[in-house]
């Protein structure tokens, strides 16, 4: 009886409920196309049906067996409802907040106004410029979230927030290729942001070095190597070689907006008194030493100091110092979001060069006949993935031993040139494949590539997935031949960016970290007594 009664109870609602429910949410939320909307308006219906149905049918000992089916539809119809009411991801077009960025040329502020699509609330916020531009720059960006950005946001916005097309349209600078795609031949997210930082980079970034004797005993760990960087980690040495020559010094360091730690992980594991086991301690008895003989490293836990690694073996460096992992700037080839010692955003990738010298190979005398190259050793499983499905194609040049030819004479005779993840996510062949004008084709999960802040890596390279290596002829035979010149050019124009010289050239390896550096800098100088 009292089953009866909760029975009559439940089905004495108003079942208009159901569907005035739905069509609120409908016309409020959701558009026709949603699939949500579509399992929302059946489940309404049915729940409409069964209720009408047993109204008539009270009495039946039958009835009693829509209760289950009833309440499970009846709770599935709520939590939708409820995701729908609180969460984006399930819309179709959900509400969208923008962003105006714009610089007064005459005060040099850099003045923020948001406004939410949904109810037109506006905001409007003013702070120092990072913008050289003269004439004022003016973005508009489309952001699921808007909150108070920070100088560093300032930098990056339209990095992490413009869509493609409307940035492309923006710019003016895509084409419509024959297949109906849009390609972007513009290898920067947002050149203006790029060149008005670069300049003020240029003119005002001031970085402070911990000085060291050249009768340390630790000189050959801390100092700049006296002789031309070479080999697989050539990118860490470098950089110190030219930062130490360059104008960016100060040796006051109030002046300072970076403070340089500079000792080398790839001369620390070959140092006999340390090797790869005392990595860790040396690291430790190296910050516990100058955060006791200088005041800044104190001063900001660390947060305006930055180190510079390409081994491999940085990446567990910090293991004893949890400080320089959490908090202080590192520029490490092994970038990689899937490590937890990589801090994507507050870190930096550096990217892995072989040096070379002289000028660029001309490469517009080479005719390029093979489809797909790679050449390196079976260290991961993903090569061994690639090796296995594509180790006997006549098309896809894959090779684990001995080459035939030479190996630049492999990349010179190739359109695309595969940058496989080893035992890191990072080794030297995309630099390898943009100096000899190469398509570079990433096959690396996780690897957060370098300047990528500002540069449109869609623009002059292929990412596939791991997963998708049986697919990989598919997608490199997909693209049209007008795809494929496009991707050639924006290889040659961005190559410059990935290479060092002595002393630096402008917008080369050296510069481009510097301005990742400058991107990265605490927005507010600490003061002290120096």
């Amino acid at each position: 009886m009292y089953e009866r009664k909760s029975f009559r109870l439940l089905l004495s609602f108003d079942c208009s409920i159901p569907l005035s429910l739905i069509s609120n949410l409908w016309g409020k939320k959701l558009r026709p196309t949603n699939p949500v909307r579509e399992f929302l308006m059946a489940s309404s219906v049915f729940l409409y049906a069964i209720i009408c149905f047993n109204r008539t049918n009270l009495h039946s000992p039958k009835a009693i067996f829509c209760i289950p089916t009833l309440l499970a539809l009846f709770t599935t119809t709520c939590i939708l409802f409820y995701i729908c009411s609180t969460s984006n991801y399930l819309l179709v077009f959900p509400s969208q907040s923008h962003v105006r960025v714009k610089q007064s040329s005459a005060t040099g502020m850099l003045s923020i106004s948001s406004s939410t699509s949904r109810n037109q609330r506006q905001t409007k916020l003013s702070a120092p410029g990072a913008f050289s531009n003269s004439t004022g720059v003016t973005g508009l960006v489309n952001l699921s979230v808007v909150g108070l950005p920070t100088p560093f946001e300032y930098q990056k916005i339209s990095h992490f927030a413009v869509d493609d097309a409307l940035e492309n349209t923006r710019l003016g600078k895509s084409e419509m290729i024959s297949s109906g795609n849009y390609v972007n031949n513009e290898v920067f997210h947002d050149r203006d942001f790029f060149v008005g930082n670069y300049r003020q980079m240029n003119r005002s970034l001031k970085i402070y070095v911990y000085s060291y004797r050249s009768d340390d005993p630790f000189a050959n760990i801390l100092l700049p190597v006296n002789f031309e960087p070479g080999g697989n980690y050539a990118s860490e040495s470098y950089f110190k070689k030219v930062l130490m020559i360059s104008h960016f010094i100060t040796k006051d360091p109030s002046k300072a907006d970076l403070f340089f730690l500079p000792f080398s992980i790839a001369r620390l594991r070959h140092d006999p008194r340390v090797g790869i086991r005392g990595i860790q301690d040396f690291i430790r008895n190296y910050i516990s030493n100058i955060s006791h003989e200088y005041p800044y490293w104190n001063r900001s836990g660390g947060a305006d100091h930055f180190y510079v690694a390409c081994h491999s073996v940085g990446r567990s460096a910090m293991e004893k110092t949890i400080k320089v992992k959490l908090n202080a700037i590192q520029v490490v080839c092994s970038s990689s979001y899937y490590v937890s010692a990589y801090v994507p955003h507050k870190d930096a990738s550096l990217p892995q060069i072989w040096p070379r010298q002289g000028d660029n190979p001309d490469i517009a005398s080479y005719e390029r006949r093979t489809l797909v190259f790679f050449s390196g050793s079976l260290n991961s499983p993903v090569r061994e993935n690639l090796l296995r499905v594509w180790g006997n194609d006549t098309e896809i040049s894959v090779h684990t031993g001995h080459l035939e030819k030479p190996y630049t004479e492999e990349l010179l005779s190739s359109k695309f040139c595969l940058h496989v993840k080893g035992f890191e996510v990072n080794t030297a062949r995309i630099s390898d494949a943009l100096y000899y004008g190469c398509v570079p084709v990433i096959i690396a999960n996780h690897y957060d590539l370098p300047f990528a802040d500002v540069l449109n890596w869609k623009s002059f390279s292929v990412v596939v997935a791991t997963l998708d290596i049986p697919k990989l002829k598919k997608i490199l035979q997909g693209i049209s031949t007008d795809e494929y010149l496009v991707l050639k050019n924006n290889v040659i124009n961005v190559r410059k960016h990935f290479q060092w010289h002595l002393p630096p050239f402008d917008y080369d390896a050296f510069y481009m970290v510097m301005h990742e550096l400058w991107l990265r800098r605490s927005s507010l100088r600490v003061s002290g007594d120096f």
